[in-house]
């Protein structure tokens, strides 16, 4: 392994800090690219005098696009010009309204549901298979929790009354459906 010496200083940290300076430099400059899709050039680090020739092109989607579909994009402004942007005023530059860029018209009304029926209008066998179906379960659940000792036949009579509750209930459903409802309306 290769190891550096203790008291040589850290080369790799020297290193770092140069690409560091680099890119804080890069991000405050002024000047925006061009194409953005253009590599950056790169810089020598601090120190060195010799700068590497430039690399030929690398070929991007919009020398391949006959169509003109990749578009051209505009330049970004710098942050310092995008913050005055806002406070210019009516000459500045108003970015086109996109969805969500809208005001949901409100008549102010709250929705009231309307009242609903009466249970003391309701059929009593169908109010009796809505206990069952729904007691059922509860009573099987406290009877687990209080009443451990509970006879076969008490746990049998309540599985029976739950599934005979809820078998009324499906049957007793509307069996076609009417041809002026849209469904909207539960």
């Amino acid at each position: 392994m290769n190891r550096p010496d203790s008291d040589q200083p850290d080369q790799g940290a020297n290193q770092d800090d140069a690409v560091w300076l680099d890119l804080v430099a890069r991000l405050e400059s002024d000047t925006v690219a061009i194409r953005p899709d253009a590599a950056p050039r790169e810089q020598a680090p601090t120190g060195t005098a010799a700068a590497a020739p430039d690399a030929p092109a690398q070929p991007s989607f919009r020398d391949f696009d006959p169509l003109g579909l990749a578009g051209t994009t505009p330049a970004e402004k710098p942050a310092a010009e995008r913050g005055a942007g806002s406070q210019a005023g009516p000459e500045a530059d108003v970015p086109a309204a996109g969805p969500r860029d809208y005001d949901v018209d409100d008549d102010g009304g709250e929705f009231v549901p309307e009242e609903p029926p009466s249970l003391a209008g309701t059929d009593p066998l169908t109010m009796l298979a809505w206990l069952g179906a729904v007691g059922g379960p509860v009573a099987l659940l406290l009877s687990a929790m209080f009443w451990r000792s509970a006879p076969l036949l008490a746990i049998v009579g309540i599985v029976a009354v739950f599934v005979l509750a809820t078998v009324y209930l499906i049957m007793k459903l509307p069996q076609e459906k009417n041809g002026d409802d849209d469904g909207a309306r539960v």
